[in-house]
């Protein structure tokens, strides 16, 4: 699968092998498959549960006027926007994976962290996909944006319509497209200005050794942290939060970083693993197999603090405008069994498998425990949005495995081609020889 040598100058390098760009050409040919066979499973349900009652209307704002309560009734809606709230999940989910792999670097860096020295372009390789993710966001929220940001109508604003939507127009000034576009914009371009800052003095670094580039890249990296603590909450309350206008949640910041932190970790100690056992990184000794594995243990946990807050101080005010958030997951024959599969993939599983010190110290546990919180959580991200979007008529099914197949092969290959831009070891990293004699 992967060819490993060291140039005369001893610098680890990866090479992209044709074999692996074969197998991700075949995952993007079979995600591409069975994208068109769900697509037209969808269209043929939609026209043989039809219904031609003008009473019923997809544009309406009220969820429980034109649903009412019958297993039985499929409420109208078009094929496309399970496509599109198909593509959202996925942009969202490896986007927001690429640029939480950034912020461990520049977490790393703003530390002085000595035990990850030798594992950092990994994480750098992930972000790579930053940019053409962004792209995608920006391609997709141009096409799709009435038919998954409710908010995004016009007559909700119109005090004329009857379709008016008071609650809808009193958040106006915050969402409205140009602002929206203008926050999208800046926070996904000052992204990738620090992502590319970090990127030109990592490879300075390989060139001159020294100091002058660490200590750069350590105020970089601050100023990057403390942006995207605030960007990142920003960016959740406006790419997922908002498809739900009616509903706010003051921890929803928090629970989106919380997922897609756990998936970077799970992704980064993953690859990390695979390399090892392709040999690469080498150098890369138990302990610190070990603490990539407490991140991976503890953050899961992390998120769980954060979901059952949420979830608890909902359930205890029991206020309508919070609680039809999880009344649409819970009373639903669809959503419900993501719901419980949401938490025993995110919470039950890696609590108990991970909670033994071996199991966080041997590949052999982490490399069943990674990609099932990698998936667990882009069903977290699926349960996020999909209800938000399609209401009563979403599903899980050849479609959406499909669209995750493309994206996956897309976001893999990106990776790896990544990593082939830098040497796998920062040989002039200050911290190199601590993590190569890291010991816990």
């Amino acid at each position: 699968m992967f060819k490993h040598y060291r140039d005369s100058s001893m610098k680890e390098r990866f090479e992209f092998m044709s074999s692996t760009k074969k197998s991700l050409m075949f995952l993007l040919i079979a995600g591409i498959l069975l994208s068109i066979l769900g697509t037209y499973q969808i269209i043929s349900a939609d026209h043989a549960h039809s219904y031609d009652d003008p009473t019923h209307s997809i544009e309406s704002s009220s969820y429980e006027d034109n649903y009412p309560i019958d297993e039985n009734y499929h409420p109208p809606f078009k094929w496309y926007q399970r496509l599109y709230s198909n593509l959202w999940i996925n942009i969202v989910y490896f986007l927001g994976i690429s640029i939480s792999a950034i912020f461990f670097v520049a977490i790393q860096y703003v530390s002085q962290a000595g035990w990850s020295a030798g594992i950092l372009r990994v994480p750098l390789a992930i972000g790579r996909w930053l940019p053409i993710g962004s792209l995608l966001m920006l391609i997709v929220f141009a096409i799709t944006n009435h038919d998954i940001f409710h908010w995004t109508h016009e007559y909700l604003y119109d005090k004329s319509d009857p379709r008016y939507d008071y609650v809808i127009d009193g958040k106006k000034a915050y969402l409205n497209l140009p602002f929206f576009l203008g926050r999208m914009v800046f926070f996904l371009g000052i992204w990738y200005l620090f992502y590319s800052l970090i990127l030109k003095h990592v490879a300075k670094e390989d060139e001159k050794g020294g100091s002058e580039s660490w200590k750069k890249l350590f105020t970089i990296s601050t100023i990057f942290v403390v942006f995207y603590a605030f960007s990142q909450s920003v960016a959740a309350w406006d790419w997922v939060l908002s498809i739900d206008t009616h509903w706010f949640s003051t921890m929803f910041g928090w629970y989106v970083f919380a997922s897609w932190w756990v998936s970077a970790l799970a992704l980064i100690t993953y690859m990390i693993i695979i390399l090892k056992d392709n040999g690469y990184l080498s150098f890369v000794n138990h302990s610190v197999i070990h603490d990539l594995g407490k991140h991976v243990f503890a953050f899961s946990v992390f998120w769980t603090y954060i979901w059952f807050s949420q979830f608890l101080l909902i359930y205890y005010a029991n206020i309508p405008e919070e609680t039809i958030y999880f009344v649409e997951r819970l009373d639903s024959d669809t959503y419900y069994p993501f719901f419980m599969v949401n938490l025993i993939l995110n919470f039950f599983f890696p609590f108990l498998f991970l909670m033994t010190r071996a199991s966080k110290r041997f590949t052999r546990f982490l490399k069943i425990a990674c990609p099932i919180v990698l998936f667990g959580h882009f069903i977290d991200f699926y349960l996020m949005i999909t209800p938000g979007v399609l209401k009563a008529n979403g599903g899980f099914g050849f479609l959406e495995i499909g669209l995750l197949f493309i994206f996956l092969s897309a976001f893999l290959y990106v990776i790896l081609q990544g990593l082939t831009k830098l040497p796998l070891v920062a040989k002039n990293h200050p911290m190199l020889e601590e993590s190569l004699h890291h010991d816990i």
